[in-house]
């Protein structure tokens, strides 16, 4: 495969300044980097996926455009890949900037992102973070001291709000910093902007615990991790604590679920590198047991998903949904009561064991839009 690359400059409009110095949410970043406007920017989705960006506590920026058979390697540049990931005394990056464009196999019926797109967007930003941070081992978002113990990381609940989702050709971009959760766990927090306008459209705040990925068992931070992933930890949160949801999401069964799915089936293409299927798969599964009407008339403005178990191939799953009775609390970007809001569960068919338990909040489509 090495000896098939081709290597491409890209080419970067430097008409505006190259680093913009910014304050958003309590974090100093830099952003705005000068690069294509819109009406160059098909020439952009043509060329380029991502502009990747780092904020390091030294200080430094470092600007990642590189491109191998089509496919960016992991925001690091490819003949500087190795030295990067050996040195240890390269400065924290603290926070990871960077840029993507909206494409047409990204978007759904209405012609905008979809969840899943986003909740990808995030993963590839994350998985990025730890990359170009000199931290990876050989393991999918692993370090070095957690591949030496056979440690992954795991997700065991995200949050998402969504302000308006992005339309096809668009530009966003993306921040993302991490955080401790407690003793044993890390917060990993996002922020999507509008690269143009800088409006912020998308925040999610996500928890991290280490699973050993031989026994499946989950494990407490050895003290060599908690070493190498303190210095990158940033005391800032995407979403206010008042504004995250928080709340337990309650248990669906075969007598409180509204509709129920049942013969979803994993596919070969759902498998992650961690050997179970990829945490966003999650999403279309939940989504089809909603409504028909719903997905076409309103627009999800607010999940959150805990994560309960693994999912293999060989499972058969079932997806429950229920409307929710009563709003007592609003989770939401937009900071209004939602139109509709649902409670998921996704389990196993064959013994009915949880995956993952989902909460939806959902605006129509008009209002939303015109917020």
């Amino acid at each position: 495969m090495a000896s098939m690359a081709a290597r491409f400059n890209a080419t970067l409009d430097l008409t505006r300044h190259i680093f913009k110095a910014e304050k958003n949410d309590g974090i100093d970043v830099a952003t705005q980097m000068g690069f294509y406007p819109s009406r160059d920017r098909a020439t952009m989705t043509r060329n380029h996926r991502r502009f990747s960006v780092t904020a390091s506590s030294s200080g430094n920026l470092r600007s990642h455009v590189d491109i191998i058979n089509g496919k960016k390697i992991n925001g690091v540049h490819v003949e500087d890949a190795g030295s990067l990931l050996g040195n240890k005394n390269s400065g924290a990056e603290v926070v990871k900037i960077e840029t993507f464009v909206i494409r047409s196999y990204e978007i759904g019926p209405d012609k905008t992102a979809t969840m899943e797109t986003l909740m990808n967007l995030l993963q590839e930003t994350a998985l990025n973070h730890v990359t170009g941070s000199g931290l990876a081992g050989n393991g999918f978002g692993a370090t070095r001291e957690m591949s030496l113990r056979k440690l992954i990381w795991v997700v065991t609940r995200i949050h998402i709000q969504v302000q308006r989702y992005s339309c096809w050709g668009d530009v966003v971009e993306i921040d993302t910093w991490v955080d401790a959760a407690g003793k044993n766990g890390m917060r990993r927090d996002w922020i999507i902007r509008d690269y143009h306008t800088q409006e912020i459209i998308t925040r999610a705040t996500s928890t991290w615990v280490i699973m050993n990925r031989e026994t499946r068992r989950l494990s407490k931070i050895p003290e060599q991790v908690r070493q190498e992933v303190s210095p990158f930890y940033l005391n800032r949160a995407a979403i206010a604590t008042e504004n995250n949801d928080s709340e337990k999401i309650d248990k669906l069964t075969d007598g409180t679920a509204g509709r129920i799915r049942s013969g979803l089936a994993p596919r070969w293409s759902d498998m992650d590198a961690n050997q179970h299927v990829n945490n966003v798969k999650y999403i279309g599964w939940i989504l089809e047991s909603v409504p028909l009407n719903v997905l076409e008339e309103y627009d999800m403005t607010s999940m959150t998903l805990e994560y309960r178990r693994e999912c293999r191939q060989s499972n058969l799953l079932e997806s429950l949904t229920s409307t929710t009775a009563s709003l007592a609390h609003c989770n939401n970007s937009i900071n209004r009561r939602p139109d509709l809001e649902y409670t998921h569960l996704l389990r196993m068919q064959a013994d009915k064991a949880e995956i993952v338990r989902a909460r939806t909040e959902w605006h129509g489509k008009q209002k939303h839009k015109s917020h």
